[in-house]
């Protein structure tokens, strides 16, 4: 056990200042990048930050797109729904989406009732067999006001441990409970960020941040151009200067005067050319389009819009390679949280996971109204192609509402055929 501790609390490690550079990027308080002594000097503190926070819209727009509806093959939608999943996933989403991986460690509470929680890459780590690729440990640490506290996964077993000073890493642990693990497996999975077989999860954001760097520095040198020169300087010549008590030269006009007056007959005042900020928009439009090309995010996304309003077809046809890329989402993550499923109904039934076989059902990624999709729907229910229940899922409906709509209609149906119930009981 200690060499497997040991190992995790160091896999644990590894990555912070990975994750803290990442979560600065989606905060939009990274550093400024390529920016000359020069403009850091002009700027002064004019600016407290300059950001274009891309990142935050590339993961958000794939977040929303992403929302489980309900399984097939097992009834797990009410422990789901205890666990407040239908809110939480989408966390776990977020999390994967930006740090590369997020975690749902499934266990039972107080009342033997299955208790899922979502954990994030910074406290939970996991090691995984290379031939098998299933996990065989995993481990959360956390801290106290006073204590460091971890507790590792087995298969077999459970054990909290504690170290009694806060920032522990790797040394100071003492087992402070084991338990029993009777389902046979590690009780974590891993929502990994991946569309390759050997990588350990990636960030969606990580193409992004030398483009949103250039872009930032794009916005910086306008900004800086746009203060000094952007408005047009006036000119004199002819006017004697003068000079402070230090002996140094002092405009006799300052700028907010609204007329330049002088006795000098020979006096001549003129205006600067202000700067062209042409060149500025040219390079953020390159640099966005490249920003849409990595991330599938639409020009509207981004707020390139065209002097004549897009079609509502126009917009989801623009829409297509985002949309797409939530679905390669979905088949990512939907094999995590069916094996979530799975451990769901082990902790609540005492079921084999391995012998349960659960389907996650998404809602469609794409953005359609909803006159449109119930059109669609509609006909290929009249055509017998899809059943009653498999339509209201695909309108976005969960299970548990399914389940109440089906319940409606039966009793608006026994209520049209005038059926009184109480001359049916014996």
């Amino acid at each position: 056990m200690t060499a497997t501790l040991t190992t995790l609390l160091q896999k644990l490690d590894q990555p912070a200042a990975h994750y803290d550079e990442l979560e600065r990027y989606y905060a939009g308080t990274q550093p400024l990048a390529f920016l000359a002594p020069e403009s850091r000097k002009a700027l002064g503190d004019r600016f407290g930050r300059m950001a274009s926070n891309i990142p935050r819209l590339a993961i958000t727009s794939l977040t929303e797109r992403l929302r489980v509806t309900g399984f097939a093959g097992v009834d797990v939608w009410e422990s789901w729904m205890l666990n407040d999943l239908d809110q939480t996933s989408t966390l776990a989403h977020r999390e994967a989406l930006l740090l590369g991986s997020s975690y749902a460690i499934v266990w039972a509470d107080a009342l033997g009732r299955p208790k899922v929680t979502i954990e994030s890459a910074r406290q939970v780590t996991m090691i995984t067999d290379p031939g098998t690729r299933q996990p065989v440990a995993a481990l959360k640490r956390w801290e106290t006001d006073t204590t460091t506290e971890a507790v590792l996964y087995g298969p077999t077993e459970i054990v909290r441990l504690r170290a009694e000073q806060t920032g522990a890493t790797t040394v100071g642990f003492k087992v402070i409970e084991t338990l029993a693990n009777p389902l046979g497996v590690v009780p974590v999975v891993r929502i990994k960020n991946s569309d390759r077989l050997l990588d350990d999860g990636v960030s969606e954001i990580e193409d992004l941040k030398p483009l949103v760097d250039a872009l930032n520095k794009t916005l910086t040198d306008m900004l800086t151009t746009s203060e000094y020169v952007g408005r047009p300087r006036r000119w004199a010549t002819g006017i004697e200067l003068e000079e402070d008590e230090a002996g140094n030269a002092v405009n006799p006009i300052p700028e907010g005067n609204r007329a330049m007056v002088s006795e000098n007959p020979d006096s001549k005042f003129g205006q600067l050319a202000s700067a062209d900020l042409g060149g500025y928009e040219a390079a953020v439009k390159i640099l966005l389009g490249q920003i849409m090309a990595v991330s599938a995010l639409p020009s509207h996304y981004i707020g390139q819009l065209t002097a004549t309003p897009p079609s509502a077809d126009a917009l989801r046809a623009a829409e297509a390679s985002l949309t797409a890329r939530a679905q390669a989402r979905q088949q990512v993550f939907g094999r995590a949280w069916e094996q979530v499923a799975r451990l769901i109904v082990a902790v609540r039934d005492g079921a084999d996971p391995h012998r349960v076989e659960p389907r996650i059902v998404w809602a469609d990624p794409a953005t359609r109204s909803i006159g449109q999709e119930a059109d669609a729907i509609v006909k290929l229910y009249s055509s017998g192609l899809l059943p009653a229940d498999y339509a209201l899922q695909r309108l976005g409906y969960g299970a548990d509402e399914i389940d109440k709509i089906r319940q409606a209609r039966r009793t608006a149906a026994l209520d049209t055929a005038a059926v009184d119930l109480s001359k049916l009981v014996n």
